[in-house]
């Protein structure tokens, strides 16, 4: 049983925010032999202001995702000289030695790669804890014993995070998101680079990408920590890649220069779509299989896992189908690179697509000028629908589009709105672009509203 890596014993930590994260801080914190204070703006902690507390008495602050860098909290905190950690730094500090991670970043396909990892690793009879913005919270999950921690980490948590040291890494993509958490998309940027400092053994990377390759050329990484690329084409040298639909890596191998190893078919993939595989979901699975191997996993768990695999809820998944039309929740879809890929394969005008709500300060006009020749009509839910409707004003005037006021039935009368003016072979698309908290508490509850909307349909 490895040891903890550091002890808080007499400490006095400041937590910012009483959620998920704060609150399993304040576990660890205590059982380390902490003092804890809390801050949140909502009233659930010991101060609902950060003016409130003597910042002149604390060692050490974690700061959870609501608190964003230009916060009141973190800005004072700065101020009084404080270390600021992020959930996952904090996770990092606490955790139990001697247990690899691997972090997977990006603005999309996180949740499906790091469940990737772990259906792989557990296929190879590994015990994996899979974390992050899913299941157990990272900080509890790091202070058990594992054989691997698989960590879904977020621009936001990687802001405050400078230490950790994972065995692999990777940034799936990078597009513009969370500008408003981070102030700007360099500063967005500049946080996900972050994934890549430490690195022990390999740093994963789409190889299409120069942006994402230019992160790996200029981290901080470990003696022997190696590069590795990602394309869906054949592989070159120390690239993970497809030949002929046989999924196959030129890595872990000491033949890497005359051989490629097989890890399974693009067919592995198949249960969890209707139509042909996409290119996002064969890319994750090449992802996710490169952080398994840079664990030591066999080839044959990667394949086994891969069939083994299913979708988390809220992306692209079909609810039903009625008269020929297919309605499909992808709530999950919280940007425009997320859309876009729901959008992949999808026929000329044949999405009738329910988009909204809280922007988080994105331009929409690549996404609209990208998706507008598979949308029949938009339904607008969002409390502010002015930056799609000025988008799609701009870049597809001549797509019909019905606005869904506010109000506690909004999703029921955008899906009958939708229903309306859907033909046979239509999908019903809710795939928003969009956070969801303008009118719902997640994108689960949106995700889930939808899927009641339509269930209640023809009744």
């Amino acid at each position: 049983m490895g040891q903890f890596a550091v002890t808080l014993a007499g400490k006095h930590v400041l937590i910012l925010g009483v959620g998920v994260a704060g609150t399993s801080a304040r576990a660890a914190a205590l059982d380390l032999g902490a003092t804890v204070s809390t801050v949140d703006a909502n009233g659930n902690a010991d101060a609902t202001s950060i003016a409130e507390v003597d910042l002149t008495t604390f060692d050490v602050v974690m700061a959870s995702p609501g608190f964003s860098p230009h916060s009141e909290a973190v800005l004072a905190c700065e101020a009084a000289g404080l270390e600021i950690w992020s959930e996952m730094e904090f996770a990092w500090r606490v955790r139990r030695q001697g247990v690899p991670w691997v972090l997977i970043t990006g603005t999309n396909g996180k949740t499906t790669t790091t469940q990737m990892v772990g259906t792989i690793a557990a296929a190879a009879g590994l015990d994996v804890a899979v974390c992050g913005n899913m299941g157990v919270p990272v900080i509890a999950a790091g202070r058990e014993q594992h054989d691997l921690v698989a960590v879904e980490i977020a621009s936001l948590q990687l802001h405050f995070s400078s230490t950790i040291a994972p065995l692999a890494a990777v940034a799936l993509n990078v597009d513009d998101d969370h500008t408003d958490w981070h102030g700007g998309i360099e500063s967005y940027r500049a946080a996900k680079a972050r994934v890549y400092r430490n690195v022990e053994k390999a740093c994963v990377y789409p190889a299409h990408d120069a942006s994402i390759e230019a992160m790996v050329a200029d981290a901080d990484v470990q003696d022997g920590c190696r590069a590795i690329g990602v394309t869906l084409g054949a592989p070159a040298i120390s690239q993970f890649g497809v030949v002929d639909g046989v999924l196959c890596e030129r890595a872990f191998t000491d033949n890497r220069r005359t051989e490629a190893l097989e890890l399974g078919h693009v067919e592995d993939l198949q249960h969890l779509v209707s139509g042909a595989v996409p290119p996002y979901l064969i890319f994750n699975a090449l992802c996710a299989a490169a952080l398994a191997r840079a664990a030591g996993v066999p080839t044959s768990a990667v394949r086994d896992g891969l069939r083994a695999f299913s979708l988390d809820a809220h992306r692209t998944a079909t609810v039903r189908e009625i008269d020929g039309v297919t309605f499909v929740d992808d709530s999950k879809a919280t940007n425009a690179h997320a859309v876009i890929a729901a959008f992949g394969g999808r026929e000329e005008k044949s999405v009738v697509w329910i988009a909204g709500g809280l922007d988080k300060d994105q331009e929409f006009d690549d996404l609209i000028r990208s998706v507008a020749p598979r949308v029949r009509e938009v339904v607008l839910i969002g409390v502010d629908p002015v930056p799609l409707s000025e988008a799609l004003a701009r870049h597809a005037a001549d797509i019909p589009v019905t606005r869904i006021e506010p109000g506690d039935t909004v999703m029921a009368r955008a899906v009958e709105a939708a229903r309306d003016v859907a033909r046979a072979g239509d999908t019903v698309l809710l795939s928003p672009a969009c956070a969801s908290m303008d009118q719902f508490r997640s994108y689960a509850d949106r995700g889930e509203a939808f899927a009641q909307a339509v269930g209640a349909l023809g009744r």
